[in-house]
């Protein structure tokens, strides 16, 4: 019976935010589709195509961040415009349970250019099996930091506009300025620092040295896993703990 319950708190939050907005309103799927790929194509014609794999890498991690960034928008609509969050909270559905059905939502509402992006990775990314495992689960980690770090800050959101500006500030300092779509290497040394301030450096780098474009060694590789993590613990941590949750 509670796995069942689960399981249609789940369903419900793939209705509401992603199957509702897909069905009845296509057209919002565009920008999920436009922003990783018109960087993409700047950078591969800038580079006359020796970009490409890596830009491909780095258009996937920007849509796993925009997609889990884009979940405060979500959150500040459900919470203070259609009062959803309200019976939430009153029912025995749990933070996480509540952040994890709206996880999915938002990868379930990606579908369409995660497909594209995929494709376009299998096609010009040359790596194994066993990279790409390792290349799923660091997609998969950053996704899930994006997802606690909007969760955190659509409950300090008192409003969607609000939202929006968090999202317009965050995009381009987590998927477009750090070296996401280029190899860190292309930053000069002094300034190379800087772009460890964004866990996506940390998501890009890993991904770049699993395909062969980044040369890591063992203990570097080691080290990008661990600061990745830990980073995406804290996050988490603080979205279940210091949300406001039940006092929204």
């Amino acid at each position: 019976m509670k796995i069942s319950r689960i399981f249609n708190q789940l369903m419900a939050s793939i209705l509401v935010n992603s199957i509702y907005a897909m069905v009845n309103y296509p057209v919002v799927m565009i920008n999920t589709l436009l922003a990783p790929l018109s960087i993409l194509a700047v950078v591969t014609f800038a580079s006359h195509g020796s970009l490409l794999p890596i830009g491909a890498l780095g258009a996937l991690i920007m849509n796993m961040v925009q997609s889990g960034i884009s979940i405060q928008g979500d959150l500040s609509h459900l919470k203070n415009d259609m009062k959803l969050q309200d019976m939430v909270v009153s029912s025995p559905t749990s933070a996480g349970i509540y952040i994890f059905g709206m996880a999915i939502s938002e990868i379930v509402y990606s579908i369409p250019t995660l497909t594209l992006l995929l494709i376009l990775n299998f096609l010009f990314v040359k790596a194994s099996l066993f990279a790409w495992f390792l290349i799923f689960i660091d997609m998969a980690t950053i996704f899930t930091f994006s997802i606690a770090l909007g969760f955190l800050l659509s409950t300090f959101s008192s409003d969607i506009v609000q939202s929006w500006a968090f999202a317009g500030i965050l995009s381009p300092l987590l998927s477009t300025i750090p070296p996401v779509y280029y190899p860190i290497t292309f930053i000069p040394l002094p300034y190379r620092y800087i772009s460890y301030l964004s866990p996506t450096t940390y998501a890009a780098e890993i991904a770049q040295s699993l395909a062969g474009y980044v040369p890591v060694n063992i203990y570097e590789f080691i080290m990008l896993w661990i600061v990745l993590i830990g980073i995406t613990v804290l996050i988490f941590f603080l979205a279940l703990k210091k949300s406001r949750w039940r006092e929204v």
